[in-house]
């Protein structure tokens, strides 16, 4: 039944506030903003720190599986503990006591770091620079009870200039402190001051005491935990040069040389340690400066074994041996995989030059240290606790050298042999000359001449191809080759008696040919039995064996003749001279350390392949060129360089064009190559076409380019794979290092080891040729040996620019071309600066001095170096010419290089009229002669009151006279001034600071002022007449009055007329009147007079009486004041330290009360 009525209508539901604000499902009050002020102050903060964060995207050039040791520099005033907190992080690190500290000492911190400390020396500011150069790591030691010094901010802004390294601060001496009050004001004061020189936050460790000689351990392990887990950002000047610490030094000089030329030679020196920075090239004669030294080409680098290697890189070697060992499926025990903590063992402490452990390991020789004789062995016999023990016991009881030992012992090559001994020289006279005069020995060294080959000509007739790989390369089947020497008739008495081996005996006639015959045959006797591994990889790409000889070969299955034919011609040519050993070639040979090439020169390369018939059937377009070459014989010059066609020769274009285009169709008819699609599509195309498909394909091209080089980056592009640009540089960086590892990964480690050199991380040995011989003998372990490596810009000198400021710090203003000691890259040197300023964009003014507190620009003459790269200028180095004062004298960065400049001084020249006409005037006193004058023809001349006027012609008979005009007629008292620029030259002075060769380190004096000379040598200043300042006397100038003619006067306007008063004839009223006191008003008037000055006076008095007494009163005041304040200090403390307990204890019975 339908209803009948209206349909009940639904109530709506109100749209309340409290249902407005739960729309969102909480309530949109309680979760709103309360303060919208601070959360916006908030937001602001958090994007300012996260913006300060960001830092120029810079490669990280350092190795991620065998980083290089982190340089710590530890470095303070003398007297803060430097060595006795080196000795405690050693001893907390490698449980090893050092007692003396000497040179770098590098220790095993963690599986995958290595620290190397170094003890910065506190006297010698040459060395706290280099350092700053190259620390990673700087532990900043002060003196808690006296507070920051001279040394610490020297070396804080040095350490800024030269790129600022991670620094921790190290206070010390706090046990001094009595009260702890004292020791927290104290402390809070030095945190503050750190921070301000350092950044806000700085990390700064308090070391209270010293306990048996070091740290308490609680406070050196939270230092050493803090030091391993530093992370270090790469610094701009060390990301781009190789350097390195050198922790070990050997001269390599012939002892015999030093003995026949004296000891003043340069010497040979070897420098050992870790590289740092970027790969050091391994192209013999790169250049490198040592600090302190000089600049030196490399003669030799060699990569050793590391001394001290990670637990890390040593568990990688032990996994890819496992590894490797699974896939022979070897049964052998496999090595066991590492524990994650550092072992004792793993504890490792390198440190040459302080004697740690007294083994030191050469390149061909180890080194053990038993002690003196008349001082306490270092192991005891009968005590010994392993076998190494007992060769070092053995070593301390030997009384006598190995060769007194084998004195008399002649030597027997075979074991069937007889022994040889050498054979006494028959000559009287010589006989006579050794009773009289002993047994002197050799004087000179020998000069050997080679008959045989040497060890490189040997390698270069090898085929390098044949050789194994050192893996599978077996040595016990190298076979020895002898070398035919002759030492020369001196030293024996027979002219065909020779020598085989490097020692000195000697042989008759008659059993030479006995003994060669049977030492070829021992040589030769088991070749047949053995039996060489072949590298299949090698042997399918060698030219000259047929492919069963390589099947032959592989499976060790070779052919009995070739063997005894082989035998047979080694037994014939054995001890046969072989020719083509030029005597260039055999000077180069005695070196052993000198690398000689063995590649053919270019004439031979080109008689050996003047045709490509042999070889023609290996390269890709062999048909092509087979079908080039028939069709004529070319030059040789064509077979080498190439084929190249005169793009100007227009005469034969139309033939060229059309054999070319029969040949390549013949080369698409005969090859079976590819089709080109590209070309396929554009046949069918129109002319338009093709150019919209090109113009595509430049656009795509061009925003790829973009996009590559992040020149249009747009955050909200929605392609963009990136938030920030930051991070699209950084995604750059990566892929790019990347891309480099995976290329060389895939070449070998020669080739690698040649394009990349030698890479940071890598133990080196580095000799160097010519060393003065000061570096040796005044050798010091204290100081740092600092090898950087240099670019080849910095190889070159000329003017360098850059922006200097004087240090806020120093006492006096620079001078120009006064010396000053800068320190630049690796480099420290002393050089004549010109500083300059720049008053428009063509002239460069010249300074006499820096300015107070701002910047100038600053030339020099150097080594040139990169724009933006900082140094700092210092002007005594020496410590004895040192006084209290802060030693850095300006701080600035290089701006520009060229080879000269032009700088301009202001020369102002005077001259005074002695004829005046209208608007002529003739000028004396300026020049001396008429050149000068004509010179100078045209100039622009000035008077003092401003009147303009310029150089006309000088006059022939007064000598430097000259004509001038000029505005307007000047008159005899002015003086003429004309204002000149004089060019100004640098000097081209360079004097390196070779402090390393002195034998006191700290004192290096380079060039001296002239007034620094005079005070040494006690000689007066010689003083000029002229040159000395006099009063100046101006006398007071009266001019006349301006008269202006009457007919001007009348033709004036009313406004600009002048109105003056006549004279007035008559004396008016006031002129009459006289006023004339008489006696009684005048004694009236000269009594009040006196009675007010009295009374003045008093006032006077007593104003200055009462301010003494208020004085005094304030005084009194502030002591009953302070008194009244320790008073109840006094009683706050007595009371609190009755009643705090109770209290205490009170509040925590009333808080369990109200829990209960």
């Amino acid at each position: 039944m339908e209803q009948s009525n209206k349909a009940h209508r639904k109530t709506k539901e109100k749209n309340t506030a409290k249902k407005k604000l739960h729309t969102q499902g909480h309530n949109a009050k309680a979760f709103a903003v309360s303060a919208p002020g601070k959360m916006a102050r908030q937001m602001q903060r958090s994007s300012d720190v996260n913006e300060r964060k960001l830092h120029v995207p810079m490669v990280d050039r350092t190795p991620d599986d065998d980083p290089p040791p982190v340089v710590v520099a530890v470095v303070g005033p003398p007297g803060t503990g430097k060595s006795t907190l080196i000795k405690s992080l050693i001893r907390r690190l490698t449980k090893t006591t050092l007692t003396d500290i000497n040179g770098p000492i590098t220790v095993v911190s963690g599986k995958h770091r290595r620290l190397t400390f170094i003890e910065c020396p506190a006297d010698d500011l040459n060395s706290m620079v280099d350092v700053a150069k190259i620390a990673d790591l700087v532990l900043l030691l002060m003196d808690g009870n006296f507070g920051f010094e001279m040394e610490t901010m020297e070396f804080l802004n040095i350490a800024q200039t030269h790129g600022m390294p991670r620094v921790l601060g190290v206070t010390t001496h706090l046990d001094l402190f009595k009260s702890q009050s004292t020791l927290r004001t104290s402390k809070k004061r030095l945190k503050h001051r750190f921070w301000t020189e350092v950044y806000q936050g700085a990390k700064l460790f308090y070391l209270s005491g010293v306990i048996n000689g070091r740290y308490p351990d609680r406070e050196i392990l939270n230092l050493s935990r803090f030091i391993s887990v530093m992370k270090f950002r790469p610094l701009k000047w060390r990301n781009e040069h190789p350097y390195m610490l050198a922790d070990r030094i050997t001269d390599l000089t012939h002892p015999e040389k030093i003995n026949r030329e004296g000891k003043q030679i340069d010497r040979k020196v070897a420098l050992y340690g870790y590289l740092h920075g970027t790969a050091l090239p391994s192209i013999p004669g790169t250049k490198v400066h040592i600090a302190g030294v000089g600049d030196f080409p490399i003669s030799q680098v060699e990569k050793l074994p590391d001394p001290c290697p990670t637990p890390g890189y040593q568990q990688k070697l032990d996994d890819y041996e496992r590894e490797k060992m699974k896939e022979e499926g070897s049964t052998a025990t496999v090595t066991r995989k590492r524990r994650q903590r550092l072992d004792d063992k793993d504890k490792l402490i390198y440190a040459p030059m302080s004697d740690v452990g007294g083994i030191l390991m050469d390149k061909d020789a180890v080194y053990i240290n038993v002690g003196k004789r008349n001082e306490d062995q270092s192991f005891v016999p009968g005590q010994e606790k392993g076998e190494g023990e007992k060769l070092v016991t053995n070593l301390q009881s030997v009384d006598k050298s190995i060769a007194e030992n084998f004195e008399g012992v002649g030597i027997q090559l075979f074991s069937n042999g007889t022994e040889l001994h050498s054979v006494e020289p028959e000559d009287n006279i010589e006989d006579e000359e050794q009773e009289e005069g002993g047994d002197k020995g050799r004087e000179s060294m020998r000069n050997p001449r080679v008959y045989g080959k040497s060890v490189q000509e040997a390698d270069d007739d090898v085929d390098l191809d044949a050789i194994p790989s050192d893996d599978e390369q077996n040595y016990e089947d190298v076979e020895p080759e002898m070398v035919k020497v002759d030492f020369g008739k001196q030293h024996s008495n027979r002219g065909n008696a020779s020598a085989e081996t490097d020692s000195e005996f000697e042989l008759s006639d008659n059993d030479e040919d006995g003994w060669e015959a049977a030492a070829a045959g021992k040589l030769n006797a088991n070749k047949t039995k053995r039996r060489r591994k072949w590298d299949i990889g090698k042997l399918i790409y060698m030219n000259n064996i047929e492919p069963v000889d390589c099947i032959k070969r592989w499976n060790g299955e070779e052919e009995e003749d070739e063997e005894e034919s082989d035998i047979e011609n080694d037994k014939s040519d054995f001890f046969t001279k072989k020719a083509g050993t030029t005597d260039n070639e055999k000077e180069s040979f005695n070196d052993l350390e000198k690398f000689v090439s063995y590649f053919e020169k270019m004439e031979k390369l080109v008689e050996k392949w003047k045709s490509f018939d042999s070889i023609n059937d290996r390269f890709l377009g062999a048909s092509m060129r087979s079908r080039g070459n028939d069709t004529g014989d070319d030059s040789n010059e064509d077979e080498v360089f190439g084929d190249f066609e005169d793009l100007e020769d227009e005469s034969n274009d139309a033939d060229k064009r059309e054999s070319k285009q029969d040949e390549d169709d013949e080369a698409n008819q005969s090859d079976d190559s590819f089709a080109d699609f590209d070309e396929e599509e554009k046949k069918d195309m129109t002319m338009d076409e093709e150019r919209e498909l090109n113009a595509a394909k430049k656009e795509k091209y061009r925003k790829q380019f973009e996009i590559e080089e992040g020149e249009n980056f747009k955050e909200d592009d929605p392609d963009n794979e990136y938030d920030t640009w930051y991070e699209l540089q950084k995604a750059k960086m990566a892929k790019q290092l990347e891309i480099n590892k995976t290329e060389l990964d895939d070449m070998t480690a020669e080739q690698r080891q040649k394009i990349e050199g030698y890479k940071a991380g890598s133990y080196v040995r580095i000799v160097f040729d010519d060393i003065p011989m000061e570096f040796i003998e005044n050798f010091d372990p204290r100081f740092p040996i600092i090898m950087g490596g240099l670019l080849p810009t910095e190889l070159k000198f000329g003017i360098v620019k850059g922006r200097l400021r004087r240090h806020r710090w120093h006492k006096k203003i620079l001078k120009t071309n006064d010396p000053l000691v800068v320190s630049l890259g690796w480099r420290r040197f002393q050089t004549l600066p010109i500083y300059t300023t720049t008053d428009s964009r063509t002239r460069t003014k010249m300074l006499k001095y820096t300015p107070e507190h701002t910047f100038c620009n600053a030339s020099f003459y150097g080594p040139l170096c990169s724009p933006n790269t900082p140094f700092c200028g210092v002007q005594i180095v020496a410590n004895s010419d040192t006084g209290g004062g802060f030693r850095i004298a300006a701080t600035g960065v290089v701006e520009e290089l060229d080879v000269d400049t032009e700088i301009v001084k202001k020369l102002k020249l005077i001259g005074y009229p002695y004829k005046i006409f209208k608007n002529t005037a003739f000028i004396k006193d300026m020049f001396s002669s008429a050149m000068e004058v004509a010179r100078f023809e045209g100039a622009q001349i000035k008077t003092v009151s401003g009147i303009r006027g310029e150089i006309k012609r000088a006059l022939s008979k007064p000598e430097g006279h000259f004509r001038a005009t000029f505005e307007d007629k000047i008159l005899m008292s002015d003086t003429v001034i004309l204002r000149s620029w004089y060019p100004v030259r640098i000097k081209r002075f360079y004097n390196p600071v070779t402090s390393l060769l002195l034998e006191k380190k700290t004192e290096w004096k380079g060039v001296r002022l002239t007034g620094k000379i005079r005070a040494d040598l006690n000689i007066e200043t010689p003083s000029n007449p002229d040159s000395a300042y006099s009063k100046v006397e101006r006398v007071e100038r009266h001019f006349n009055g301006l008269k202006i003619p009457k007919a001007i006067q009348r033709d004036l306007p009313f406004k600009s007329q002048i109105h003056q008063m006549k004279p007035q004839k008559k004396k008016t009223y006031m002129a009459k009147r006289a006023v004339v006191m008489g006696g009684e008003e005048k004694k009236a008037r000269a009594f009040m007079q006196k009675v007010l000055t009295i009374s003045r006076a008093k006032d006077e008095k007593r104003k200055s009486k009462k301010a003494d007494q208020r004085k005094e009163r304030l005084k009194r005041l502030a002591k009953t004041e302070e008194a009244k304040l320790s008073k109840d200090k006094e009683k706050k403390q007595e009371y609190f330290a009755k009643n705090g307990r109770k209290r205490s204890s009170n509040v925590e019975d009333s808080r369990s009360s109200k829990r209960r």
